[in-house]
């Protein structure tokens, strides 16, 4: 049985605050550049651009990231793994990058991301904005802009829903053992 975390007007006021950080991170915000992570992080990233617009009317370029062949356990996780798209059209030398993710477990997906992102040049700087960190870090990654610090069960799966995907926004915590899907 799931617990709910958050609902979709806890997510959205997380949201607008998340946003507020970035601006007060970058005030100009003449070199920023969001980036989601594939899947959830890319809607994340869309809502936290468009936030920052309504705020400052600077249109924030949005990137999209897939990392599945950065990922250094790519064979236990698929023998076909599920591709999504790259959509990076700025060259990231000397941008700040808000590199946008929906959870934030053992720091791997963000290592990959890293590396994937070293395709595109180099930023002057890069911050990761994380919804939800959940703990148990193997690699020493931390958020540097997070909505909810959850302590968990190593056993635990955190789900996070967007409404582009899930058909609702939400926050959700279960038990591996009662969970039949991956995140």
């Amino acid at each position: 049985m799931a617990e709910r975390i958050a609902s979709a007007p806890e997510i959205a006021a997380h949201l607008d605050a998340l946003a507020e950080s970035i601006v007060q991170d970058c005030p100009t915000l003449e070199h920023a550049y969001l980036i989601g992570i594939q899947r959830r992080g890319v809607q994340l990233a869309q809502r936290l651009a468009q936030r920052i617009m309504a705020r400052t009317s600077v249109v924030v370029p949005l990137g999209v990231l897939d990392i599945t062949f950065y990922r250094d356990d790519l064979s236990r996780i698929s023998q076909q793994p599920v591709v999504h798209n790259t959509d990076i059209r700025l060259d990231l030398d000397g941008k700040v990058i808000y590199l946008v993710d929906d959870v934030v477990y053992s720091g791997r997906t963000i290592r990959a991301a890293l590396d994937a992102l070293a395709d595109y040049g180099r930023p002057r700087i890069v911050r990761l904005v994380a919804l939800v960190d959940r703990g148990w870090r193997e690699l020493p990654i931390q958020p540097d802009f997070v909505a909810w610090k959850i302590a968990t069960a190593d056993t635990d799966v955190i789900h996070v829903k967007v409404r582009e995907l899930d058909g609702e926004d939400a926050i959700d915590r279960a038990n591996r053992a009662d969970h039949a899907q991956p995140v």
